[in-house]
């Protein structure tokens, strides 16, 4: 017979349930009540629970932390949710097809023990599909926790990838494991979520596709294992007969998940399937798997193989950076937006892949300073704050990652530069072009062109706001650099003096002399030993 825990934080609520429900006629030989997760915890540890009953809002800790830590430790355990909140869609959806249910406070007893009746039925149909398991019997007798940091630790490489050190830490941590067991695993990745998600909505989701992947994958079967490897990944382990060949189910399985997922959890997921491997081949297999899905930048909600890797192509014509950068100098952002998207929809599949993401990414990026730098803009003022970070960090996860991360650099950059162009006054604009191109020969006309000015128009208004002329602002500028570059550097004369536009080197020296009343040799060997006394 079966045995049931209520918990809830509200005393009446939880009597309410225990006088409303006829126990007898279902089956339930004993009641058991909890008004926080600790009590609930210690009657797990004293009796054998096969039904939950659990409020989701409970001070301290939560009713789905209450859940998560029974089905690590007692996994044969049912869990039925309550709440007040009519609106919790996301657990709803997630808890009814990760094989929980979900109930609406106050509990109608009619529907509760509809639910308690499928929750029996399930329980039944659990153990008879573990004793018809190979090794099913074996593995239900120890606990899915120590299962699970069992496959971490030869993950991880804490447990050698040898037969000999993987049988003697499963019998160190009481598992039955045999070296000629076979498994399949199966790498499941999320790709995207289709809208943005609060910390506790991601948190819930991701628990609810574990719970999924239990149901359709696993088929409730204890002989399995699921493992969290962070980074939206999730591991599942499926213990095989040797001889089996086909996974044509396996691969119908999986597609069926990846399409409950889409539907019903807003999200894109990729499933990737193993080769059958025995224990201590498990992390070279595994490192294969994720060695996929990093180069799988093209497909979504695909069901891919191991064995059958995609082949990669690398005859493509690569991006046109240079020419982007030059539109880009001449204003066209609009322009460079619509080729890079053209061109990233226009590569063939089968060429895409990480690293082609990455070097696109990172040229893509070099242009986009460069010409940041070319208006006096540096580039963490457009992308320190966060949510650039985090478009920037997920940018070659896939092409539409990298689609929404050049979109999104392009827009910013050209909508900062249009409104530093409007808020600066034509000096100002002045100002700023001098000091950028410093190095080079520059006229007064060549700068009045800048702002479409008259020359002589742009030097009286020069000289009445900064009181000096543009020649003289400009020799001023490039004085003040190259006795910098002097003291501070080892840099020949002559290279200085290029650095600041001077390709006569004679012109150079007199002109520092008049203004400074030293060569520049002698003004280096003053103001350097001055600098290091």
């Amino acid at each position: 017979m079966y045995q049931i825990l209520i918990v809830d934080d509200e005393i009446h609520a939880v009597e309410g349930i225990y006088s409303g429900v006829d126990w007898n006629k279902l089956g339930i030989t004993a009641v058991f009540k909890a008004y926080t997760v600790r009590q609930a915890k210690e009657i797990f540890v004293q009796e054998h629970i096969d039904i939950m009953l659990c409020d989701i809002e409970m001070p301290q800790a939560t009713g789905l932390e209450l859940a998560e830590w029974v089905r690590e430790c007692y996994p044969s355990t049912e869990t039925i949710f309550l709440t007040c909140h009519a609106d919790f869609k996301y657990a709803k959806q997630a808890l009814q097809l990760g094989g929980l249910d979900y109930i609406l406070k106050p509990v109608p007893f009619a529907e509760l023990e509809k639910v308690l009746e499928r929750a029996i039925d399930k329980i039944n149909k659990e153990s008879e599909m573990v004793q018809y398991s190979q090794f099913g019997q074996f593995w239900f007798q120890n606990q899915p926790m120590l299962i699970e940091r069992f496959w971490q630790d030869i993950l991880n490489q804490t447990v050698p990838s040898n037969p000999k050190a993987i049988s003697q830490a499963a019998a160190d941590r009481n598992i039955s494991y045999f070296e000629d067991m076979v498994f399949i695993p199966v790498l499941l990745s999320i790709q995207r979520w289709y809208k943005p998600l609060s910390l506790r909505d991601e948190k819930i989701l991701e628990y609810a596709l574990k719970n999924l992947a239990e149901e359709i994958l696993l088929e409730s079967r204890k002989d399995r294992t699921i493992i969290s490897l962070g980074n939206r990944r999730i591991l599942v382990i499926i213990p095989i007969d040797e001889k089996q060949e086909d996974i044509s189910e396996l691969e119908e399985s999986s597609q069926r998940y990846i399409e409950a997922c889409s539907h019903y959890f807003y999200c894109d997921i990729s499933c990737y399937i193993g080769e059958k491997v025995h224990g201590h081949g498990m992390l070279e297999t595994v490192s294969k798997l994720k060695e996929m899905e990093r180069n799988n930048v093209a497909y979504s909600n695909k069901v891919l193989l191991l064995s059958k890797p995609k082949v990669h192509s690398f005859d493509y014509k690569p991006a046109d950076i240079r020419l982007w950068s030059v539109m880009l100098e001449e204003g066209a952002f609009d322009k460079v937006l619509t080729e890079a998207m053209q061109y990233l929809n226009g590569v063939d599949k089968d060429v895409l892949n990480a690293d082609f993401l990455k070097r696109f990414y990172q040229n893509f990026q070099q242009m986009m300073h460069y010409i940041l730098q070319t208006k006096g803009i540096q580039a963490h003022q457009l992308f320190s704050d966060l949510n650039s970070q985090e478009v920037s960090e997920n940018a070659t996860r896939s092409v539409t990652h990298l689609q929404v991360w050049v979109k999104y650099t392009v827009i910013k950059a050209k909508e900062y530069i249009l409104s530093l162009e409007q808020s600066q006054s034509v000096v100002q604009r002045v100002i700023q072009f001098i000091n950028l191109h410093i190095s080079k020969d520059l006229s007064r006309e060549e700068i009045a062109n800048h702002v479409y000015l008259n020359p002589d128009y742009l030097t009286r208004i020069f000289k009445k706001e900064t009181g000096m002329a543009i020649s003289d602002y400009l020799l001023q500028e490039r004085l003040r650099i190259a006795q910098e570059l002097l003291v501070k550097t080892d840099m020949p004369i002559s290279a200085v003096a290029s650095q600041i536009g001077y390709s006569n080197f004679s012109h150079f020296s007199r002109t520092f002399k008049k203004h400074t009343n030293l060569n520049p040799n002698e003004y280096r060997q003053v103001h350097q030993k001055t600098l290091h006394s």
